[in-house]
């Protein structure tokens, strides 16, 4: 039986605001973003399908109504340690759709869903970050300081398929074929936290010849940039001069890209930049949001082909010679 089921998240769009749920892998706190959450049901061990050889972490196949889902043990893949649960919880699964795809996380109980300000979302240290954790972010809550699990990256190491690596070798060919080297000639910027797949996309895009290009961590760190390029602007200097496009996700700390993107839009200096969402949040819903702000494309992850088709298309790339 369900306890929970996904209904519209009556948040205004472009307010840099976002709902995560607050569980337990043993009596630590950590959350996700409510966008990735369809259900929570209750573990139930007779569901289970145990896949021999599949790995610490991966328990098996769960059956859900009729389907099948891979579920993934969250507290032994990523915390490694035998802890006590939180007295009166009950293990669940999380049932999360992301990337086009659904999968269940087993965890020791939740607790509540927050409404935050993505401004209370702590980037991981880059120290910290060079090492590929498997965690966005923190927030503190009522003392609490809850860690933001990138369920992107746990998939990601148990399906090569949903690796940013894995799509664009399938069609690097298509890539390369009869590009000129005017991509090399655009300016470019991406802002995307998650350093697996910031590193993933840097790397398909500069093997595709888009060479040109800053990174960055967060919105915040990207807006704060982009205001430098805009007193440019103001001085007189052509937008195109100085950046033809930028891609961003959508959970970001500090700022998240849907409130990057309006800040954009609504700047009468800024809003001729081309801007496409890249995130695995990509729904019907979010398209919604995504045009509110002002979006000129999206793209979910990990679809390499279809953004740097979309890029093509925006940035007016002559693929004919």
């Amino acid at each position: 039986m369900s306890k929970y089921q996904r209904q519209d998240i009556l948040l205004e769009t472009g307010t840099n605001e976002m709902e995560i749920i607050e569980f337990y892998l043993g009596t630590q706190p950590f959350g996700i973003n409510v966008h990735k959450l369809k259900e929570i049901i209750t573990f139930e061990q007779e569901a289970l399908t145990v896949i021999p050889g599949s790995g610490e972490g991966m328990l098996g196949t769960l059956l859900l109504r009729g389907s099948t889902i891979p579920l993934i043990d969250l507290k032994s893949h990523i915390v490694q340690k035998e802890k006590d649960l939180v007295g009166g919880m009950r293990q669940v699964v999380l049932v999360c759709e992301f990337n086009d795809r659904v999968n269940g996380f087993k965890v020791d109980g939740v607790n509540q869903i927050h409404r935050v300000s993505w401004e209370d979302i702590q980037p991981m240290a880059s120290f910290i970050d060079q090492y590929r954790p498997r965690f966005t972010g923190s927030v503190n809550i009522e003392g609490r300081e809850i860690l933001i699990v990138d369920l992107e990256h746990i998939v990601a190491e148990f399906d090569s398929e949903a690796n940013l690596d894995y799509e664009a070798s399938l069609h690097a060919d298509e890539m390369e074929e009869k590009i000129p080297h005017t991509r090399e000639r655009m300016k470019l910027m991406l802002a995307e936290d998650s350093a697996l797949i910031r590193n993933g996309i840097e790397k398909v895009l500069k093997g595709s010849h888009y060479t040109d290009l800053k990174v960055f961590v967060d919105g915040q760190q990207c807006y704060d940039h982009i205001l430098e390029l805009k007193q440019q602007i103001a001085a007189g200097e052509p937008l195109d001069n100085l950046l033809n496009l930028l891609i961003t996700d959508i959970e970001m700390p500090r700022m998240d890209g849907l409130t990057l993107c309006k800040k954009i839009k609504d700047d009468p200096l800024l809003r001729g930049m081309k801007v496409i969402m890249f995130s695995s949040l990509i729904n019907e819903q979010m398209a919604v949001k995504c045009d509110q702000v002002g979006a000129d494309g999206y793209a979910t992850k990990p679809q390499i082909p279809y953004l740097v088709g979309m890029m093509d298309k925006f940035l007016e790339i002559d693929k004919s010679g």
